[in-house]
């Protein structure tokens, strides 16, 4: 499933290409919606923002489309009317003159007035977002702190959307790493400092892996690696993914656990 930085670069992407000019038309692959592909293609698509990953398109006459690309969904910008080969269903396309919008596989879209998307219940539920909403460290810290979050398992708290918004499995392991934080450690676990580290990394994960297309390694150590002949599948991650490697802070073995029905990367020495 794409996390919150790949869904706020698709919505980049889709602003780029269609928003504040003439739409030519909007189809809705699913019937239920298709009455307001009129009502939609005599507006302009004035922004389109994320909430975690959630992607929202606003129009300029007070309707959104909220999107979820759940597991298989997938953004795409092409020449209007013109199509990837793909065996993906194609769900939304929004065209312009020039470019096209097209979300396949997604099932989960729904057409809102733009002032009640509050009242949606993933919108409802979702906690900030560090690539969308105004996020300080000092906010992370106060809600990790909170009686809700801070006895439940760094494992768990991690994907859950209403703690913060967009993370998912690579972020998790990732984070854990960065933070030096046990996957069994409770944030009532760590300490203060640990705590301060993780609210950090939140933010500067995220924002890493959004300005660089998927990576979470720090710049330095991309660059080290790739003098070393590594390829991008070497040095996109700390841990994720890196199951039998070296950890690239002290040597010890990457681990591969189950956590939470899904795997998680760590290594037992830094962590």
């Amino acid at each position: 499933m794409p996390e919150g930085p790949e869904i706020r670069r698709a919505a980049f992407e889709v602003e780029q290409a269609v928003a504040n000019q003439p739409l030519v038309e909007i189809s809705f692959a699913f019937p239920h919606l298709q009455e307001y592909e009129e009502v939609l293609s005599s507006a302009k698509i004035e922004a389109v923002r994320t909430k975690g990953k959630a992607m929202l398109i606003h129009f300029s006459n007070g309707y959104s489309i909220y999107s979820h690309n759940q597991l298989y969904g997938k953004w795409m910008i092409r020449k209007s009317y013109t199509y990837p080969k793909t065996n993906r269903q194609l769900r939304l396309a929004l065209y312009t003159e020039k470019q096209a919008a097209l979300l396949y596989s997604a099932s989960d879209i729904e057409v809102l007035k733009t002032d009640e998307l509050d009242q949606h219940p993933f919108i409802m539920k979702a906690g900030p977002d560090v690539l969308s909403d105004q996020v300080t460290a000092t906010t992370l810290l106060e809600r990790m702190r909170l009686k809700s979050f801070r006895n439940r398992a760094w494992a768990a708290l991690l994907l859950d959307q209403g703690f913060v918004a967009g993370n998912g499995n690579y972020l998790r392991s990732e984070l854990l790493y960065v933070a030096g934080i046990s996957p069994d450690a409770r944030p009532v676990d760590c300490s203060e400092s640990e705590q301060e580290v993780m609210a950090e990394a939140l933010i500067t994960l995220s924002e890493r892996s959004y300005e660089t297309e998927g990576l979470t390694v720090e710049a330095l150590l991309v660059d080290e690696l790739k003098r070393a002949g590594k390829k991008r599948r070497d040095y996109r991650h700390y841990v994720f993914n890196r199951e039998g490697k070296p950890c690239y802070a002290c040597g010890e073995t990457i681990l591969k656990i189950m956590k939470n029905g899904r795997r998680l990367y760590y290594c037992p020495y830094c962590q």
